[in-house]
């Protein structure tokens, strides 16, 4: 590694003051206290103390109650003056995130959502996995969980028979993909639900525990009740809401905008956004076919080199166990060589825990800690059961993505500062979120972490599917001709997919997963890169000024600035940072 990892003379960052609490600060906090009781899964995500027995309302008349607390608390905000700058960010970033997702709310965006990965079929399985699960009373707490979840997806059930009614009609292809995970969940020799409540987690909890078999029960009961429910949301998928399904994968220009903006918090003229994603996926196979060079001499090209590297033993690693350990190793020498240095990592955040998560989609995706810090931040790897050999060339930028600098630090230190809660715990911007964790992976190259030929070719294979997708993500959901070299016509889901399997090395299981998600979760994947992008060009406006008052471009400063503010929206973020200095 490069020797200005260890440079003394990088000044250290000092903590933010705690400051006194105002009236927006005291709006903020109700706020979250409100969506907390509305949306109880959030309070477990956030790790908010509780909540966690408790569901979600999901019908139309829950949605309804949380479009109103929105409402209410944007007009309570007006009637509120800042008194401070801390204010005045919280008011714009609670503008721009609540405004936006009142306009979801009034579109009707909200009321069914319904997709591969991020929607109700899937939060009601995933939320089980950030609940403690050590003792008794945890159990209890799970189990009267598992006894109210039927009503939820029943309320779920209730608001796609509305949406069928009343639009946006969802895709057939979203519908069918749904349907299928909730058979799986139906199904007790394949659920989740059965293998979690009769695991060896709950063997060792309750052993010896006088109230043992009441709580062993519930639990059975609790999870065949949620099995009922996930074959009726099967059911009604299937027979009520795919005959009323489109058959057009692409969203429009009108739904897509405003799910741009969700994911962003910023306005992007998306052909141009679009036409960038051409060029910055041309600038880097460029790029690759030079480190392909490093690494198989003049003439290798990228698929070569893959299969050089692929076969590489210095690169390559066996079973899950491995890949966690593997995992684990890295997560923790980046945080050890990164504090004091580049960035000042508090103690807290020095545990991050390196997990094989218990689904089997392909999906890695991290947890941040709760808001008392005493459940650490953790990276999940979703392996699917035919994956069994990892190559490290191509995941090592994927660490630092998840962990440290990348969610790790950047949600971890959003919990920590002395802020109100919606700031700390709720605010949350893709655009911000994900397009830090990918400028993270650039600058742990530029501070030569990622010093291999292989592993920067991992790390431009990672930024080239970042850029596919922004081409694939706009192309299919606006509609937009396609290249020539892409197959011409109009992007559909078929040329999608040729476009994808040429530009990401992914084994097919989880391109397919890959491809399904951008297709029904429009604005998303592109978040990723153009939130890297809109970063970078902060960077370099935050450079130019101090060079035009003199001073010297302190890149460590700058991070800390970006890092105080929270994630919220890119436009709100640029206005915070830049205003700083």
């Amino acid at each position: 590694m490069a020797t200005s990892h260890d440079d003394p003379s990088i000044p250290a960052i000092a903590p933010a003051p705690a400051r006194t609490s105002t009236a927006i600060d005291a709006l903020a906090d109700a706020h979250v206290a409100t969506v907390c009781r509305l949306d109880p899964f959030i309070a477990t995500v956030a790790g908010v103390p509780g909540h966690d027995h408790e569901v979600p309302d999901w019908s139309p008349a829950g949605t309804a109650a949380r479009a109103a607390a929105v409402r209410e608390t944007l007009a309570a905000l007006d009637g509120l003056d800042p008194v401070d700058d801390v204010d005045r960010v919280t008011a714009a970033a609670m503008r721009e995130r609540l405004g936006l997702e009142l306009e979801l709310f009034e579109a009707g965006e909200l009321l069914a959502p319904l997709n591969n990965i991020s929607s109700p079929a899937q939060d009601l399985r995933d939320v089980f996995d950030l609940m403690p699960t050590a003792t008794p009373e945890d159990w209890e707490t799970i189990a009267l969980r598992l006894l109210a979840a039927p009503a939820a997806l029943d309320g779920y059930v209730e608001s796609l028979r509305e949406a069928v009614r009343t639009g946006p009609v969802p895709a057939r292809h979203q519908v069918e993909l749904v349907a299928a995970q909730a058979r799986e969940q139906a199904d007790a020799s394949s659920s989740f639900f059965t293998a979690f409540v009769e695991g060896e987690a709950v063997d060792a909890a309750l052993e010896g525990s006088a109230v043992c078999s009441a709580i062993r029960r519930d639990l059975l009961e609790g999870a065949a009740g949620v099995r009922a429910a996930y074959g009726r949301l099967a059911d009604v998928l299937t027979h009520e809401v795919a005959p009323h399904a489109s058959d057009v994968d692409g969203v429009g220009e009108e739904r897509y905008a405003l799910w741009s903006r969700h994911f962003l918090g910023a306005r992007v003229d998306l052909r141009e956004t679009y036409a960038w994603g051409l060029e910055e996926l041309a600038r880097i196979v460029a790029e690759q076919e030079a480190v392909a060079a490093e690494i198989g001499g003049p003439g290798t090209t990228v698929e070569q080199a893959i299969e050089l590297l692929n076969a590489d033993p210095a690169y390559t690693l066996e079973g899950t166990d491995a890949l966690r350990r593997w995992m684990q190793e890295t997560s923790d020498a980046a945080i050890d060589a990164l504090d004091g240095t580049h960035f000042d990592i508090p103690a807290p955040l020095h545990t991050l825990e390196c997990r094989i998560a218990p689904t089997q989609t392909g999906g890695i995706y991290y947890t941040g800690p709760s808001a008392d810090l005493e459940r650490p931040g953790a990276m999940w790897w979703s392996v699917p059961a035919s994956v069994t050999t990892f190559s490290t060339w191509r995941e090592l930028t994927t660490v630092y993505h998840e962990g440290v600098p990348g969610h790790h630090l950047q949600v971890g230190s959003a919990v920590m500062l002395p802020l109100n809660d919606w700031r700390r715990l709720l605010c949350w911007t893709s655009g911000f979120g994900e397009g830090w964790a990918l400028y993270a992976e650039r600058l742990m190259t530029d501070l030569g972490f990622v010093a291999t030929p292989g592993d920067r070719l991992g790390m431009l294979d990672a930024q080239r599917m970042r850029a596919a997708r922004v081409v694939l993500d706009i192309g299919v959901h606006l509609g937009l001709p396609c290249p020539a070299e892409w197959g011409g016509g109009t992007w559909d889901a078929d040329k999608a997919w040729d476009f994808l399997r040429t530009n990401v090395s992914l084994d097919e299981d989880s391109l397919r997963f890959e491809l399904d998600r951008y297709l029904g979760w429009p604005g998303q994947a592109p978040s990723y890169k153009v939130g890297q992008r809109l970063l970078e060009e902060m960077r370099d406006a935050a450079r130019d000024a101090a060079a035009e008052r003199g001073e010297t471009f302190d890149l460590r400063e700058f991070h800390a600035r970006v890092l105080a503010v929270g994630a919220v929206g890119l436009d709100t973020l640029r206005d915070a940072v830049l205003a700083a200095g």
